[in-house]
Parts: structure tokens; C-alpha cells; sequence
């Protein structure tokens, strides 16, 4: 069977979609392929560059988002596009904010968000340019990770964010009452359950309006 590196990552992703990384091998993936797990080798030659193949194929989806005439259009379109990428791959956001993703379609995607940004009002010299990258970033991989660790739970629980909130509601009563947490309570009693997409989206235009915003000293 004629191998190459694009087959062994679209089957490594597909595997990974179904079972997590945690159910991901060489074995595995060498089994889906119907060939020797020692085939493998001459294509990737450990587990960390099995991954960094992955998640540069995800990030070459996310290239497509494209340039835009804008530069904030750039960023929404990149951020929004990254968001997709690890509703579809849950197991991307795992590896979102390790080690740096060094592949090609990982460097556009950073080259196109860095050029956008340089583009910001607010962004005047190479230091604005790199709290703005680092703000959008810790941003990013702060809200997938938490959006995918709430629907892993959702999963694993059987049951969604109200109903269980409703299944602390004695305990949380309790401590509530006590008084000490008053802002807390008001988050638990008259928050409602928000949207993810449309929180996503607006923490995002918040982010990028303080990235045009002239500093404060």
C-alpha cells in the first residue's frame, strides 16, 4: 500500500477525533492503514512529530480563512476559523498553548494574525505588536480550552451545564447564604447560560478594541 505522510495524518485525526489522543498509536494508525507499524517510521519517525503533523494539517484548514482587506476582519476570520478547527478536533485544543507549532500552514496562520495585527491602530512598534499576539493568543486557547473541557463534561456526565449547576444547587444555596460571596451569588442567581458562539465572538471584539485603544500609563 503506497504511503505518505497526508494519509497518515488524515488517518492519525481520525482516530484522535474518535478516541481522543489518549487512544491514538502508532499501532493503531499502522492497523487502520493495513500495513506494519515499523512502515510508519519511514515517514514520522516518533509520537511528537506524529502530532506536530496533525495539528499542522488542522492549522492548514484554518489558513483558508484568508486575508481580508481589513485587518480585523483578518483576526475574526482566524480566530473564528481556529474555534471551528477544535469543535471538529477536540483534541487540538489539548495541544493549543504547549509547544510552539513550528510546521508551514502553523507559521502562515501565525504570519497572517501577526500582519493583521501590525495593521491596529494601537499597535506602533514591535513590543505593541507582541502583547497584542500574546493578548489574542492566551485569549484564544484560554476560551477553546474551557469551551471543549465544559462539553467533555456534558459528555461524560450525561447531562449540560444547568442541570448540573442544578444538581449543586443545595450546596451552592448553602454557601451563597452565608453572605461572603455576594458577587458570586449574583453571577450563580441572575446570570443567564450564555452562548458560547456569541460569548466567543464578543470577548474577541473586546480583546481586539483594546488592542486599538491607546494605553494606559
Amino acid at each position: 500500500m503506497a504511503l505518505s505522510r497526508a494519509k497518515i495524518a488524515a488517518t492519525a485525526i481520525r482516530l484522535a477525533d474518535a478516541h481522543g489522543l489518549e487512544g491514538l498509536s502508532v499501532r493503531k494508525i499502522a492497523k487502520e492503514l493495513g500495513v506494519g507499524p515499523m512502515r510508519l517510521y519511514d515517514y514520522v519517525s516518533n509520537r511528537s512529530e506524529l502530532l506536530d503533523l496533525m495539528v499542522d494539517t488542522v492549522y492548514a484548514q484554518i489558513a483558508e480563512a484568508g486575508q481580508h482587506a481589513e485587518w480585523r476582519a483578518t483576526v475574526l476570520a482566524l480566530a473564528q476559523a481556529t474555534r471551528e478547527a477544535a469543535l471538529d478536533h477536540e483534541w487540538f485544543a489539548d495541544l493549543l498553548g504547549g509547544r510552539p507549532h513550528l510546521g508551514p500552514h502553523a507559521l502562515a496562520v501565525g504570519e497572517s494574525t501577526a500582519a493583521a495585527l501590525s495593521q491596529a491602530p494601537g499597535v506602533r512598534g514591535i513590543d505593541d505588536l507582541q502583547r497584542a499576539v500574546g493578548a489574542l493568543n492566551a485569549f484564544i486557547v484560554g476560551a477553546l480550552r474551557r469551551e471543549i473541557t465544559e462539553r467533555r463534561t456534558a459528555r461524560s456526565t450525561g447531562t449540560d451545564v444547568s442541570a448540573w449547576q442544578a444538581a449543586l444547587g443545595p450546596y451552592l444555596t448553602r454557601m451563597l447564604e452565608t453572605g461572603r460571596y455576594p458577587t458570586v451569588a449574583r453571577l450563580v442567581i441572575d446570570g443567564a447560560h450564555l452562548n458560547a458562539e456569541e460569548t466567543f465572538h464578543h470577548n474577541l471584539t473586546a480583546i481586539l478594541d483594546g488592542i486599538t485603544g491607546h494605553p494606559h500609563t
